[in-house]
């Protein structure tokens, strides 16, 4: 296997007298799709979340192409987060800025002045969503905010980009088409994506790898057709969304 881009060795994270992560090693590896799933409160976001440096580890290490970042402050994480864009839950754009200046956000945060719009008309392109910086989020559809999310997650040309549930709330046509994206930001420009995700139709279409984290751990890793025809019972049930209990009967009631 390649040299991972990322490295997470012994990664755990307590919140209070919550232990949210309890020892997660993984590697991600350069130029592939990793779809991490797991059932609620199982740590995919906030594992997530220390892949750029926005959580601090309580225990363990994150090293982007072998640099540890778990001790950085924010100007040394700096760098560092330009090779890793991410897409936020919900996409979490500034209603009161335009298209444009959403996209625009990460470049002028990082003081480049130059060359800022055909920055953002390239990455608007590259989701599809080319001659819309004028509009304004509230304009939008739900999954035109996804786009443009995912257009300022990849403005500044990183190595990878995060996903965290990128197709919530989106129906299976649109979902369908932000999976179509992800997998061209793969293919054609040669991204590693991370993709934190509850949607199985779509892991099957855009994963290389998938890790299944329980209770803070990871519990499984493997490819998707090893998914797809995995006997443990764990996964046998969130892959066919069976809780385990058993149905009422059918009989109607007046």
């Amino acid at each position: 296997m390649a040299d991972p881009f990322i490295r997470v060795r012994g990664l755990e994270q307590k919140f209070g007298t919550q232990h949210v992560l309890r020892g997660v090693d993984l590697d991600i590896i350069r130029g592939e799709t990793l779809v991490i799933l797991g059932g609620s409160g199982g740590g995919k976001s906030v594992l997530l979340k220390h892949l750029p440096g926005l959580l601090r580890p309580w225990r363990g290490t994150v090293e982007i192409e072998g640099d540890d970042i778990s001790g950085l402050d924010e100007r040394q994480l700096a760098p560092y987060r330009r090779k890793v864009g991410i897409m936020f839950q919900g996409g979490a754009l500034f209603d009161s800025m335009s298209v444009g200046e959403n996209v625009a956000f990460p470049l002028l945060e990082a003081g480049e002045r130059k060359g800022v719009r055909e920055r953002v008309a390239e990455a608007l392109e590259i989701v599809r969503l080319p001659g819309q910086e004028k509009k304004m989020p509230s304009e939008l559809s739900g999954g035109m905010r996804k786009r443009v999310a995912l257009a300022r997650a990849v403005v500044d040309r990183p190595a990878c980009v995060l996903y965290d549930e990128p197709h919530a709330g989106l129906d299976p046509v649109t979902a369908d088409s932000i999976d179509h994206l992800i997998k061209n930001l793969q293919t054609g420009h040669g991204m590693t994506n991370v993709v934190v995700t509850h949607e199985m139709r779509s892991v099957f279409h855009i994963a290389d790898r998938v890790v299944f984290l329980q209770e803070g751990r990871i519990h499984w890793i493997g490819g998707p057709d090893e998914l797809r025809a995995t006997q443990d019972p764990l996964l046998r049930n969130f892959i066919d969304g069976n809780s385990g209990e058993p149905w009422p009967g059918s009989t109607l009631r007046a």
